[in-house]
């Protein structure tokens, strides 16, 4: 017996046989399974995902952000801040809570710890105030 190429057919052996009644199976199962309920609620989801997929993608600020965070640096921004935010949680926790007082805050004021937050906020500050500034200047 041959095919329409004139090459001998193959055939196929009992355990072919049992994987293609497997597959059969599962698409009998998956076709039983999809009743007009799923169906809808399917169709609705994939719309519902396709109007927002529209809607962000209209969006230039969160386009922007996209495009900035794929930067190495924004990333590693990123991995700082998760890390930074679990060793906070987990000093939080362990520490007694504050007694309060000017002297409490004159202590924490003077931890080099500190001095870098404030710092940081005051660069990540300045830069979006500049920003802003820039973009209400060109009527974005």
């Amino acid at each position: 017996m041959s095919n329409e190429t004139g090459m001998p057919a193959a055939t196929l052996s009992a355990k072919d046989l049992q994987q293609l009644a497997e597959v059969a199976s599962i698409i009998t199962a998956a076709r039983d399974a999809m009743s007009d309920d799923i169906v809808s609620r399917v169709a609705g989801a994939m719309s519902e995902g396709i109007i927002l997929l529209d809607r962000l993608t209209r969006n230039d600020g969160l386009m922007r952000l996209l495009q900035v965070l794929d930067r190495k640096e924004s990333q590693q921004l990123l991995v700082a801040l998760a890390d930074a935010m679990h060793a906070a949680s987990q000093d939080i926790a362990a520490a007694p809570p504050a007694t309060g007082g000017i002297g409490c805050m004159l202590r924490v004021a003077r931890d080099p710890g500190t001095q870098e937050g404030v710092r940081l906020l005051s660069v990540i500050g300045k830069h979006l105030s500049e920003s802003l500034r820039e973009q209400h200047h060109r009527g974005g």
